[in-house]
């Protein structure tokens, strides 16, 4: 009679990613620290200060590429032209689309609150593509062709073409490395600066045509009659909630 005991096998240890982690599913049991949030807050709080401003310029720039490309798109679905892109040296810009008399006023409406909720969609895929690191790749080379791409067709502005052409280089550059850490926090940075471009001057977001000449909310709130306010505060509740989402979803090990 064998008297030997058998050894003892503890279980592993379940490992639970820290809150917004954002590990990558091929590596679940080593999850990595992510800054986004602390990106976010950083970044929206510099947006409301000349200086913070100043220094996030070129950010700026692109979170208005953002915006902008979400007017023209939702405008081009829609039925109209989009004609051009314009980005200014102070971080503003305007899409600008013809056959906008043909839209009824509920699809302007649509359109002036597409610059809010496409940036946010496409950073907020950025970040779920932060998962992954073939996702992380494909996100990043796809961001630099899109704005190379826009730039040649729609951008009509000297500080357009330098800038957007210049972020989209460095995206595909990025995308083909071998440097992993860079890559992800690359896409998570600039999947931040579409998720809250929403944010990027809260005066223009709460202010109506009059007060701010041809806000979004202003033009919004001229069609479906509410204030303007109001439709500030429904789309940042509407971009909350879509943020949340993506950043709750993308932390899941298996998502």
């Amino acid at each position: 009679m064998n008297n030997k005991s058998k050894p003892v096998v503890e279980p592993k240890p379940v490992v639970v990613p820290a809150k917004w982690g954002l590990p990558y599913a091929e590596e679940p049991t080593q999850p990595e620290q992510s800054y986004i949030i602390a990106i976010a807050v950083v970044t929206i709080l510099a947006w409301q200060t000349d200086i913070g401003t100043l220094a996030l310029m070129p950010f700026t720039m692109l979170a208005t590429w953002y915006h902008e490309m979400g007017h023209g798109l939702a405008a081009i679905f829609l039925g109209a032209h989009f004609e051009q892109l314009v980005i200014s040296a102070d971080g503003s810009g305007y899409a600008q689309f013809s056959s906008a008399d043909n839209l009824w006023g509920l699809e302007r409406a649509l359109v002036a609150a597409a610059g809010f909720f496409g940036s946010t969609a496409a950073g907020c895929a950025l970040i779920i593509a932060s998962r992954r690191k073939l996702a992380t790749q494909l996100a990043l080379a796809a961001l630099g062709a899109a704005l190379l791409i826009t730039t040649l067709i729609w951008v009509r502005s000297l500080t357009g073409w330098i800038i957007l052409p210049a972020f989209g280089m460095a995206a595909i550059w990025i995308a083909f490395s071998r440097r992993r850490k860079l890559q992800r926090f690359a896409v998570e940075f600039l999947g931040v600066q579409g998720a809250i471009s929403v944010w990027q001057d809260l005066d223009y977001m709460f202010s109506d045509s009059a007060a701010h000449a041809g806000s979004d909310t202003g033009k919004i709130a001229d069609v479906l009659l509410l204030p303007h306010w109001f439709w500030g505060g429904a789309i940042s509740i509407g971009v909350i909630a879509l943020v949340w989402w993506s950043l709750n979803y993308a932390s899941k090990i298996d998502a």
